[in-house]
């Protein structure tokens, strides 16, 4: 048995009072003179005796309950196997979670609501001296400090909803890298309703720390949400039809009837339809939508589903071009097939430069770059050329007459594409195109039963790495790939058999060359993604611009306006927002007054699913950790009971209690002069 305040023992000196009463009883007799006192001898021997006894019965009393009143005083208690250390300042660590899911209400108003007042009362169970860190989603630098009580209550008093939302490893590793900093034994506290997407594996805890997990229990309530969007085009051009694909997730365990959704672009009604979920069922719808005039379109997609509303709207952002630009990079010559191909359309804005002149800092421009009739591929430009691909441009590669082949297997086989092996002078027929392929989609009506399909004089054998992710786009005979596609990174390489040369084959006259070449080009483009989400360490590729001190880029969305870290990298700008966004939306980033692009940032979906774990589940994550019901009505005798034992002063004060009343009740009924004497005369 250990003491909370063992100074009261000091008090147990006073148990010598009562002795001291007893043993020195200062009362005066008064002398009573009798005739004749034979007939009282025997019953004032038995009075005596009787005395005796009920003076001692009552020191008894006495002494115990002035013995346990001191131990209540003393607070005494037998440990907990996690109780801390008594008479020594605690570090105290309490994370309150303030993401979506803790605006749902309970019997109490909202979870979050409920977490604070649950964290106030953990505080309170502390000493005064104490010191506490308050921790929240938002991993703000003001809550790598330790607060007083005071100080925390006023602290806590200003949680509000996060749209950030971490795992409980990562909460855990943030509150014991301010506690490793202290010193000796802490506790953490983590107030959640504990979501099943908040921890996957057992947690790694430092064995000095007691882990305590507070569950708030919320209403299961049904959601359904917009997980994901894209745009089935890579290029978009003006009065174009587009496709947008929406990826709707019920997370619910029953069916979803009939919820409304409807898209918005630049504040204007596109579509709108109706959609049923079974379930747990991941669904993708189609909208299709055009009008669009050139610029920065900003989509909104909005569905009604009540009463959970956080993940009803979704944001985008693309952008509609007048003309997308195409770089040739030619040998000694410009390839007139070529140009002539691209000069059908006003739509494509050709750039010629030699192999030689080529400008890297501006490659990340163009969503398509052609490399034609260049006998040796330099390594500086193979290695830019990779860098090109790796971040989502598509190159195309069509041989020349006389190339070096080391120089294009050097540029190539890092690519994961096919690189020629060697010349194959010998006549060859395309026997085959795949209609499958996306180059080829929407291209023919109806094929015929005999195409006419190119004529090769000959060739270049292409040998493909054994990892690579190919389609071969047309074939020869003996399955020879003669145009292949391959992909790199995030972008596509498509590699072609023969040059464009009228001495290789007839392709450079042939019909399929315009569609091959626009198709290529429209399923091109590296362009921004059409939406980043907040809480995650994502870069933010941006236009390439020149930046200086005086010249700085910002995101702005109404009255809001940060400063991101910018910097520029093989050739690109990229920015870095890491916590400073707290509000989803379209964002404009500008450079002074001039609008450079329009980035969109929704909130994570992980917060949707409103299924969570349970007391089992939860203690197997944290097997030494502390389960803590916050609906117990005893909340605080619970964390009392962690924090430092079994408390016995209730019980000392209890009987305590019952020795005054023994004391009493001895004095008020234990009669010693009732007895009368009997003598015979």
């Amino acid at each position: 048995m250990h003491f909370l305040y063992p100074a009261f023992l000091f008090a147990l000196a006073t148990l010598a009072i009562p002795i001291i009463v007893h043993l020195f009883n200062f009362r005066r007799y008064q002398r009573v003179y009798f005739s004749n006192v034979q007939f009282l001898k025997e019953l004032q021997e038995q009075q005596a005796s009787r005395r005796n006894l009920k003076e001692r019965l009552i020191l008894a009393a006495r002494l115990l309950a002035l013995l346990f009143l001191v131990l209540a005083f003393a607070k005494p208690f037998i440990p907990h196997n996690q109780a801390v250390t008594v008479a020594k300042q605690q570090i105290v660590s309490i994370f309150v979670d303030n993401s979506y899911s803790m605006q749902t209400l309970s019997k109490e108003g909202s979870l979050l609501d409920e977490a604070k007042h649950h964290a106030k009362e953990i505080a309170g169970t502390y000493g005064i001296n104490d010191r506490f860190q308050l921790l929240t989603q938002d991993f703000e630098g003001k809550h790598q400090r330790l607060l007083s009580r005071d100080e925390f209550d006023d602290a806590v008093d200003a949680v509000k909803i996060s749209p950030q939302s971490r795992d409980l490893q990562q909460i855990v590793n943030r509150q014991q890298s301010l506690i490793s900093t202290q010193g000796g034994t802490a506790s953490i506290f983590i107030l959640s309703d504990f979501q099943n997407n908040i921890a996957k594996h057992p947690l790694k805890i430092d064995s000095a720390v007691n882990l305590n997990l507070v569950q708030l229990k919320a209403n299961k309530l049904p959601n359904v949400a917009i997980d994901s969007v894209w745009l089935l085009s890579a290029v978009h051009r003006p009065d174009e039809n587009e496709k947008l694909v929406v990826r709707l997730h019920n997370y619910a365990d029953q069916k979803a009837d009939r919820v409304p959704l409807k898209l918005s672009v630049n504040g204007i009604q596109k579509a709108q339809g109706s959609f049923s979920l079974a379930a747990r069922q991941v669904q993708n719808d189609t909208l299709s939508f055009s009008g669009l005039t050139a610029g920065w379109q900003r989509g909104e997609l909005q569905l009604q589903d009540n009463p959970i509303t956080f993940d009803n709207k979704f944001d985008f952002t693309f952008n509609v071009k007048n003309q997308v630009p195409v770089l040739l990079i030619n040998g000694d010559k410009t390839n007139p097939y070529l140009q002539a191909a691209f000069a059908t359309d006003k739509f494509f804005v050709v750039n010629n430069t030699q192999d030689g002149n080529v400008d890297y800092g501006s490659l990340s421009g163009y969503p398509l770059i052609v490399v034609s009739d260049v006998k040796a591929i330099s390594a500086g430009l193979a290695q830019q050329l990779k860098v090109y691909v790796d971040k989502g441009g598509s190159l195309v590669v069509f041989q020349a007459a006389d190339e070096e082949l080391p120089t294009y297997k050097a540029l190539l086989q890092p690519l994961n594409a096919a690189w020629p092996e060697k010349l194959m002078v010998e006549p060859a027929k395309v026997s085959a195109i795949n209609v499958q392929s996306k180059i080829f989609k929407n291209v023919f009506e109806q094929l015929p039963e005999n195409p006419d399909l190119p004529v090769v004089k000959k060739y270049y054998q292409l040998t493909a790495p054994t990892q690579s992710i190919s389609e071969n786009v047309m074939t020869m005979q003996g399955n020879q790939p003669f145009f292949a596609s391959y992909k790199s990174g995030r972008g596509q390489v498509y590699v072609s058999a023969v040059a464009l040369d009228e001495e290789f084959s007839n392709f450079p006259r042939h019909a399929m060359l315009l569609p091959i070449l626009f198709r290529i080009t429209l399923l091109s483009g590296h362009d921004q993604p059409l939406f980043y989400t907040l809480g995650q360490d994502e870069t933010i590729e941006a236009p390439v611009v020149q930046l200086n001190e005086k010249q700085v880029l910002k995101l702005v969305k109404g009255t809001n306006s940060i400063i991101p870290d910018a910097r520029t990298q093989e050739g690109s700008t990229l920015l870095f927002v890491s916590d400073q966004l707290k509000e989803t939306g379209n964002y404009e980033l500008k450079k002074q007054d001039s609008v450079l692009s329009v980035i969109a940032f929704n909130d994570n979906r992980q917060e949707s699913d409103m299924s969570y774990l349970d007391e089992a589940q939860l203690k197997k994550i944290a097997p030494g950790g502390n389960f803590i019901n916050a609906a117990t009505p005893s909340l605080k005798s619970e964390l009392n009971s962690i924090n430092i034992g079994l408390q016995l002063w209730k019980l000392f004060i209890v009987l305590s209690l019952i020795f005054i009343a023994a004391e009493i009740l001895l004095v008020r009924f234990y009669k010693v002069d009732t007895q009368r004497a009997t003598v015979t005369v």
